[in-house]
């Protein structure tokens, strides 16, 4: 474990209390048998899962209900204690766990569908909720998450609002932004706010909700989600293409959104590092190869001899232009159609996208991971990766980059033997600064939480950061909600 905490960022604890017996002992008795005070369970809350940051909380709450959180936050309010909200605890950069000893606010056991409305598509859920159980559940109803995510089996629905999480079906159904309705909050003095509306179109006075999403558990802890579900797609198209350079991935790209259109679900790229990593260290075979790009085209109908029509022209267009050189093509419908292209059953379709879901998980096999997750034109996003390469030289093992081309998301990881301090100093600030220069982001879904709060002026104006602080000062005043992320010290 990297210990970021104390070594690199020097932060100082604020003067908050400290948990006493009669803390705990208050807590027991608000919700028995759901207070962690144990050393050894308490590990693997104050780890997160990459295991480069930790922290030292002596207590973890599991609260069922909006009230006992409510209960929980006006205590800790009185007694100045900090508070670390955490969901599923998949975040990479380091918000969902403590930085000190602040309590744990585990929403694990809030997990419960409060409604769904089979009509308007509405889901109405706690903040707990694991989002491939929630999905499936939705699944048996005709519907699906608009969210998708490799995390999926263990994220909460909280947490991928708190952080404004983008994923894989983000070209297809927008972000967490526009399909959430409305939510339910617990305050940092206790008070619950109540935006938990069910309505497409509510255009009274400020939209407070979005205030919460992506707000990285900072203002308030969203303890309830109602969210617009898509109805579930009747015909679903996987294709697998390999291109010979980036420029082709923009042009087949640009020729794919065209001659898709509505039916365009997905759009993901990889290099050929990322097939090296994947087949070497999980043992996963990719049916094209020798490519030194690839790309992961989804999309997802109401008819399936309608969408296979309009893939097969796109592909034969891709193929005769050049555009990609080799590829194989996947669909759901239980058919095995000839063809020059290999047609193949669902069980494939999962296998290509474990191809592209999994590669965070080679990259940790292959060392220790240093990720980042950058919003950039499209026409640079992989030019990122390749100064990267040439700015580390023989210092990285691996510099590789993938993301969602149809967002300009790109997750650049570069992996060594071990982590080093020297190397962290050669990559930060050389990323931020070169994605900034061509007016990018430095954090396209994933947020900032504790490694990325100091670099965000290279992507909002200092008036922005601002008035983020006024709003943070005006709803958690004595600032106990998350501290130490999100946000540089005021």
């Amino acid at each position: 474990e990297v210990l970021l905490t104390s070594e690199r960022y020097r932060v100082e604890r604020l003067p908050f209390s400290r948990v006493t017996h009669s803390d705990v002992a208050f807590f027991e008795r608000l919700m028995p048998g759901r207070v962690i005070t144990d050393p050894e369970e308490l590990k693997p809350f104050n780890v997160d899962w990459l295991k480069s940051v930790r922290g030292s909380s002596k207590l973890v709450l599991k609260p069922q209900t909006t009230a006992e959180v409510s209960q929980v936050l006006r205590y800790c309010y009185e007694r100045n204690l900090a508070v670390n909200p955490q969901g599923g605890n998949t975040g990479l950069v380091g918000g969902s766990v403590p930085v000190f000893d602040e309590i744990i606010l585990s929403t694990v056991l809030m997990n419960q569908i409060i409604s769904f409305d089979k009509v308007s598509g509405i889901l109405v859920c706690q903040a707990g909720c694991v989002l491939e159980k929630l999905n499936d559940y939705l699944e048996e109803q005709h519907f699906i998450m608009p969210l998708d995510l490799g995390a999926k089996g263990s994220c909460h629905i909280g947490g991928n609002v708190a952080t404004n999480a983008g994923g894989l079906r983000l070209l297809r159904y927008g972000s967490l932004r526009g399909t959430v309705l409305g939510l339910e909050v617990v305050l940092a003095d206790g008070s619950t706010l109540d935006c938990l509306t069910s309505l497409r179109k509510d255009n009274t006075g400020y939209d407070l909700k979005q205030l919460f999403i992506g707000s990285e558990g900072t203002l308030g802890v969203i303890t309830a989600v109602s969210i617009l579900c898509p109805q579930k797609p009747k015909a679903v198209n996987l294709a697998f293409l390999g291109c010979q350079s980036f420029a082709k991935v923009l042009e087949t790209f640009t020729t794919c959104r065209a001659m898709l259109g509505e039916i365009l679900s997905a759009y993901e790229f990889m290099d050929e590092k990322c097939m090296e990593l994947v087949e070497r260290h999980l043992k996963l075979s990719s049916p094209v190869a020798g490519s030194p790009f690839y790309i992961l085209i989804e999309t997802s109908g109401s008819s399936v001899i309608h969408d296979e029509e309009k893939l097969t022209n796109f592909l034969e267009r891709a193929m005769t232009s050049g555009l990609v050189t080799d590829g194989t093509v996947a669909t759901d419908d239980k058919k095995i159609k000839a063809s020059t292209w290999f047609i193949l059953i669902s069980l494939i379709c999962q296998m290509l996208w474990s191809l592209r879901e999994r590669i965070t998980e080679a990259l940790t096999h292959d060392g220790y991971v240093y990720k980042y997750d950058i919003s950039l034109p499209v026409e640079k996003l992989y030019d990122l990766v390749t100064d990267t390469r040439a700015q580390l030289g023989q210092r990285a093992k691996n510099v590789v980059g993938y993301g969602h081309l149809g967002d300009g998301n790109l997750h650049l990881n570069i992996t060594t033997e071990a982590y080093s301090h020297s190397l962290l100093d050669t990559i930060e600030p050389f990323v931020y600064e070169w994605t900034a220069r061509y007016n990018g982001s430095i954090s396209a879904e994933h947020g900032l939480g504790f490694k990325k709060k100091q670099f965000i002026h290279y992507s909002k104006p200092s008036k922005a950061v601002s008035i983020m602080q006024c709003f943070k000062a005006t709803l958690d005043p004595k600032g106990i909600l998350n501290p130490y992320k999100m946000l540089p010290s005021s």
